[in-house]
C-alpha cells in the first residue's frame, strides 16, 4: 500500500502527524511512505498576503501551534519560547528544498530524518529554520552526507521536484496538510490519532480485496 504523506515543514499539525506515521508504521510495516511537498508560506511576501503582516502572521500562528500542540501525543511545542524569538515566522522555501535535497540523494528516510530535524529545531527549540545557517546545523545533526546534500540543496532539480509534488497537490485537490494519499485515491486530511489511522488504512486494503 502506497502512502503519500503530504506536509510542509512549517505545517504546526504536521510535526505531530510525522511522530504518528511512525506509529502507524511500527504496525504496519509493509506500507510505502512517500513524502511530498505542501506550501503553506513560500516566502514573507505569502505572510503577508495572509495576514496582513509578518507580525500579524507570528501572533495568528501561534494560535495554531496551540491547537496542534493538543494533538501532538508528547505536547512538545514550546509556545512561549517561540513568541519571544525576534524572528518573524520561517516561511516554506528553504526548509522544503533541504527536506527534497536529502530525500533525493538519501530515500525516503533521509527526506524524514531532515524533515523531523527542522521541526524540532522549530516547534521545540524556537530556531528560524528559514536560515541557511539553522538548516545547515541541523543537516549536520544526521547522517546525511553533508557535502552531497549541500550540492543537491542548491542543485535547480531539487526545486523542480517541489513542483512536481504541488502537481500533484492540484490533480489530488488537497487543500491543506496533513493529508495523506494512499494508492492515489483515497484521501485521509487532518491529524489524527495513530490508531484512527491504521484503522482506515485497514479498512482501505480490505476494500481493495474485494
Amino acid at each position: 500500500m502506497k502512502v503519500e504523506f503530504f506536509h510542509d515543514v512549517i505545517c504546526s499539525f504536521c510535526f505531530p502527524m510525522s511522530y504518528k506515521m511512525k506509529e502507524v508504521l511500527k504496525e504496519m510495516p509493509d506500507l510505502d511512505i512517500v513524502h511530498r511537498s505542501f506550501v503553506l508560506a513560500w516566502e514573507n511576501d505569502n505572510l503577508i498576503s495572509m495576514f496582513g503582516s509578518l507580525e500579524d502572521a507570528k501572533t495568528e500562528i501561534m494560535n495554531h501551534w496551540e491547537h496542534a500542540n493538543a494533538t501532538d501525543p508528547l505536547h512538545r511545542f514550546n509556545i512561549e519560547r517561540m513568541k519571544e524569538q525576534d524572528f518573524t515566522f520561517p516561511t516554506s522555501k528553504n526548509p522544503l528544498l533541504a527536506a527534497k535535497a536529502a530525500g533525493i540523494i538519501g530515500g525516503e528516510n533521509s527526506y524524514w530524518d531532515v524533515f523531523d530535524v527542522l521541526q524540532e529545531a522549530m516547534f521545540v527549540k524556537s530556531e528560524d529554520i528559514s536560515s541557511i545557517v539553522i538548516i545547515e546545523k541541523c543537516i549536520k545533526e544526521t547522517n546525511i552526507d553533508f557535502d552531497k546534500w549541500k550540492k543537491q540543496f542548491e542543485n535547480p532539480i531539487t526545486l523542480q521536484k517541489i513542483n512536481e509534488d504541488l502537481q500533484l497537490v492540484k490533480k489530488y485537490n488537497i487543500q491543506s496538510v496533513p493529508t495523506l494519499v494512499i494508492d492515489g485515491k483515497y484521501l485521509i486530511n487532518g491529524s489524527h490519532p495513530s490508531s484512527s489511522i491504521i484503522s482506515e488504512l485497514n479498512k482501505i486494503r480490505e476494500n481493495e480485496r474485494k
